[in-house]
């Protein structure tokens, strides 16, 4: 743990920079996933879907690590939420979420690491993995519009964007 109250309130404070960050990425996931579902295209809208619920678990974890350290979670998000974009620009946006997260990350793990917080430290490392994952899916499903166009967008229409089995790790398409 950071060892003086002096570190532990940086740290507190990386944590609750990188929770408002989480908490951005689910309004706006979300809110993609609600407005690809009622354009009909399920299979994607599920994707946006399963990663929100991923970065709900990532809120959460940095929730529980602030508590624990002896802070106060936040509870707003550090921007606001775009509505009424162009798929491809949604998967834009998306993965400019993620690549602000992974720096975020990488800066924030090595920071505790210097602060002496090795848990915190770890806790930036292990969900840094999984943001890169999600730019991952993003980036693929946008390299694959970006390609073939509306002939891959009609193969994400229809289904139904339900999280099932697939929402505990995401599921890319």
């Amino acid at each position: 743990m950071a060892e003086s109250q002096s570190n532990r309130g940086k740290v507190i404070a990386l944590l609750n920079e990188a929770r408002a960050s989480e908490l951005t990425a689910i309004l706006q996931y979300m809110n993609d996933h609600y407005e690809l579902e009622d354009q009909d295209f399920g299979k994607l809208a599920l994707m946006f879907k399963q990663i929100a619920i991923q970065e709900m678990r990532h809120a959460e974890a940095f929730a529980e690590r602030i508590l624990f350290l002896g802070g106060t979670p936040t509870s707003t998000p550090d921007d606001t939420v775009v509505k009424g974009r162009e798929i491809a620009d949604m998967l834009e946006g998306s993965r400019k979420l993620e690549t602000l997260a992974i720096d975020m990350y990488n800066d924030h793990a090595r920071q505790c690491s210097e602060l002496n917080d090795h848990i915190s430290e770890q806790l930036f490392k292990t969900i840094l993995g999984q943001e890169e994952n999600h730019y991952d899916q993003f980036d693929n499903v946008h390299g694959h519009v970006e390609k073939l166009g509306a002939a891959y967008l009609a193969t994400l229409a229809g289904g139904e964007a339900e999280a099932g089995a697939g929402a505990q790790e995401g599921g890319g398409l």
